[in-house]
């Protein structure tokens, strides 16, 4: 999902690097976008079951290096142990991407329009244009992907302590409900919502005044005949997308931390599971350090999914030009 922000007309020199909204086949757009971001998924799927058995208390891995998580998976459960909760994940984001890719899409021409003619510097400009908009989309997508994410990762940690065996994504449904009533798939709603919105706006904004920075350093402008290269385009989308990954996981580990024990746990004690008493329970068992649990994998894959997503999401926009 990206884009180097500036409105710039088809004929100047980068317009192929900033597709708008507004020269897409909206059509064309999402259905490209729903084949190659769940190819895109399943290549990063079993990164995130790794992670998150090493969030998981009791669990046995939160010590282990990711490495040796995922060849203790292999070994027990085979292929079909690291894409736990794949099918789910895959099927699940379909609705919640198009509504995403949307408002992203919008709220970020939206913003271009807006800011066009103020006094600012122009990588300045683009920045806060990403940003706004990866902000708004997130909390927009949010209410749908919330659920989604407690289906999945309660699938992906089947057999752990603490965990409630669930014969697929609608037993889920009915066990989470019938303990927590509706209240219980929005766990974690609140602090992703506060949260991975700020981290959306930082991850866009990065990204966005990045690549308009790398741009102009490689001596392209919008005002000449020089034109990037199919694979110039891809370098800088991808070391844009790779910087931006690579620091935000380093800002939202702890919170994904939380989350996920939030999401999964079972066997708090008395009382309702909240983000104050999985914190205290982190504290409690590892210090601080407890909150980078899975960190390697994390890191791992927010860095390539900052780079495939974002070189995955520019083709899509390539693509699904409007065929004059």
């Amino acid at each position: 999902m990206a884009m180097e922000t500036e409105a710039a007309p088809p004929s100047l020199a980068l317009a192929d690097t900033d597709v708008n909204w507004d020269r897409l086949d909206k059509t064309r757009f999402h259905i490209i976008g729903a084949i190659l971001f769940t190819a895109q998924s399943a290549l990063l799927h079993p990164t995130a079951v790794v992670k998150t058995r090493m969030q998981v208390a009791g669990s046995g891995f939160s010590q282990m290096p990711g490495t040796a998580v995922f060849r203790h998976i292999l070994r027990n459960d085979g292929i079909p142990g690291i894409f736990r909760g794949f099918g789910t994940s895959a099927i699940g984001s379909l609705p919640g991407r198009v509504l995403h890719l949307t408002s992203l899409e919008v709220s970020k021409d939206m913003m271009l329009k807006y800011t066009e003619g103020v006094n600012m510097p122009e990588a300045t400009r683009v920045g806060l244009a990403n940003g706004v908009a990866g902000m708004l989309s997130n909390l927009v997508s949010c209410a749908y992907f919330v659920p989604l994410d407690v289906i999945c990762q309660r699938l992906m940690v089947q057999g752990l302590p603490g965990t409630t065996f669930c014969n697929g994504p609608f037993d889920v449904v009915h066990k989470v409900v019938k303990a927590e009533g509706i209240r219980g798939m929005y766990r974690g709603f609140g602090l992703t919502a506060l949260t991975q919105s700020p981290a959306s706006a930082l991850w866009w904004g990065a990204y966005g005044a990045a690549q308009h920075m790398i741009w102009r350093s490689l001596g392209y402008r919008d005002d000449t005949e020089k034109k990037p290269s199919p694979a110039e385009m891809v370098g800088v989308q991808a070391t844009a997308g790779m910087v931006a990954g690579a620091c935000s996981s380093v800002l939202t580990t702890p919170i994904d931390t939380v989350k996920t024990r939030l999401q999964v746990m079972d066997n708090f004690g008395a009382g309702r599971p909240s983000v104050l008493k999985t914190t205290k329970a982190l504290l409690k068992e590892d210090g601080w350090w407890g909150f980078y649990r899975g960190f390697g994998p994390r890191f791992l894959n927010m860095s390539l999914y900052g780079t495939t997503m974002i070189v995955t999401y520019e083709l899509i926009k390539r693509l699904s030009i409007k065929q004059i």
